[in-house]
């Protein structure tokens, strides 16, 4: 064991061990007969080295995150704090009920607060994301029609502004996806929808405010109809910021309805997660619920899984419980002003929106909801598109809004303030993006130059599509 523990030319961080140790339990063609070649460096060294790879990183924290349709939101500290009480980041999933009683009781709180801010009846909090929660809002879908006799329903109806996610849960499903076309003022075409309605549609999956920003003014119109043809409606929850307290899918008409609480309810998301997507339903779809779902019987809380027609479990014990934990830690903070989020995310989007068109292509002249589309095809006939505009935004201390999204919208520019930013915050991105129009008229090839103040420069994207470097090599 000498050589594994024997120290090399250079500098060592910690000592592994501090008493001579005997290899012979380990088989000997297991043990090494050289050095392992680490790198020698001392602790500091080493901590340095992650903080640079911290400090190359953008986030929330060091600047303006506009991407639309995401909802980045500041996540309050507090939430961590409460999430890493040892009582919560320590508990082992397959505790009993009886010793879990703490976590029982925020989950079923939780429940019960998504009930009342969605106007519907049972919750599940297993999925894992929002895309899980579509994947398992349709499970609940197709199995409620196979158990009703109607296995014909195999159409579900996603509109062409859609997120992109709702077609692929539909599909994972094994149902077909017909499209149905915006109208000219980027709602649902209802003659259009008319037109596809028959007996094997299954449903229609919607977000409302819809992804252009703009609110489904005739909502209640699209649920009659939906519902007079035998079919249900999926809410797609990602916009959720805009609506919280001011109205529900509930009162819409929607009968499933999948929450993302790692954008609506300030819980950290990106670089793949983590991220929950409960999803809510109806009294008549209750049963059809992933089990466990979480119960109270006097004082005592406890998981049920006798659901009659669940369609089984869709995560790992019980979800991503640490978010759960930060969610609720924010509805509790939040209470009543959940309803002035959303008025303020609303406010924010709209005082953008009004500074920005004229200067750039707004399709939809309308006011909007939490965010809105502009369009860069102004700019792109001067020379550069709206990549080389989001591109130039990161020399500021600005992320880059959502781009070429949604696809009804060409050179599509998708910006979502939140209401965390003051108008301080937004008038330096109001001005960023006036000025870089500006420069796109007098001098379009020092746009294209951008990024230049990154990490990683200017890159060229064609060499890199053609040859991507997968590899890491010193």
């Amino acid at each position: 064991m000498k050589t594994i523990f024997e120290k090399s030319n250079g500098v060592d961080g910690i000592g592994v061990c501090d008493v001579e140790l005997s290899g012979q339990c380990i088989p000997s063609e297991l043990l090494r007969d050289g050095n392992i070649g680490l790198p020698q460096l001392s602790e500091l060294e080493v901590m340095r080295h992650y903080k640079e790879l911290s400090d190359r990183n953008f986030c929330i924290e060091k600047g303006f995150y506009p991407l639309g349709s995401c909802t980045m939101k500041y996540n309050p500290k507090v939430n961590e704090l409460l999430a890493s009480l040892e009582g919560f980041c320590n508990l082992h999933p397959m505790q009993n009920d009886e010793d879990s009683q703490g976590a029982l009781e925020l989950m079923y709180n939780l429940q019960e607060a998504l009930k009342e801010i969605t106007g519907m009846d049972e919750v599940t909090l297993q999925p894992a994301a929002g895309a899980h929660g579509e994947l398992t809002g349709m499970m609940i879908v197709k199995k409620y029609f196979e158990l009703k006799g109607e296995s014909n329903r195999k159409k579900v109806i996603v509109p062409d502004s859609a997120h992109g996610t709702n077609p692929a849960s539909a599909k994972m499903c094994g149902f077909e996806i017909v499209e149905v076309k915006s109208n000219d003022r980027g709602q649902v075409d209802i003659e259009a929808l008319r037109e596809l309605l028959d007996s094997d549609v299954a449903a229609i999956m919607m977000t409302n405010p819809n992804t252009l920003g703009i609110f489904e003014e005739r909502v209640l119109e699209i649920s009659k109809l939906m519902h007079d043809n035998g079919s249900l409606l999926y809410y797609d929850g990602a916009n959720f910021n805009a609506i919280m307290g001011w109205t529900n899918p509930a009162l819409m008409g929607f009968d499933v309805v999948h929450l993302n609480l790692h954008k609506t309810f300030s819980t950290p998301h990106g670089g793949g997660g983590p991220g929950a997507g409960p999803v809510c339903v109806r009294e008549y779809l209750k049963e059809f619920l992933p089990s466990p779902v979480i119960k109270k019987e006097g004082d005592k809380y406890y998981r049920d899984y006798n659901l009659k027609h669940s369609i089984g479990k869709v995560r790992s014990f019980y979800g991503n419980f640490g978010v759960l934990v930060r969610a609720y830690a924010y509805i509790l903070m939040m209470g009543d002003n959940l309803k002035l989020a959303s008025a303020d995310a609303v406010l924010n989007a709209n005082y953008i929106k009004e500074k920005l068109k004229g200067v750039y292509d707004l399709p939809y002249d309308e006011p909007c909801m939490h965010e809105f589309v502009l369009s860069g095809e102004k700019q792109h006939q001067q020379g550069v598109s709206t990549l080389g505009i989001a591109k130039r935004l990161m020399d500021s201390n600005c992320h880059p809004p959502t781009v070429y999204f949604p696809l009804i919208v060409h050179e599509a520019i998708m910006i979502e303030p939140t209401e965390s930013e003051s108008k301080e915050v937004l008038d330096g991105f109001i001005d960023t993006m006036l000025k870089i129009a500006s420069e796109i008229e007098e001098n379009p090839e020092e746009v294209l130059k951008s990024p230049q103040k990154t990490p990683i420069k200017k890159v060229d994207e064609t060499l890199a599509a053609r040859h991507p470097d997968l590899t890491f090599k010193e």
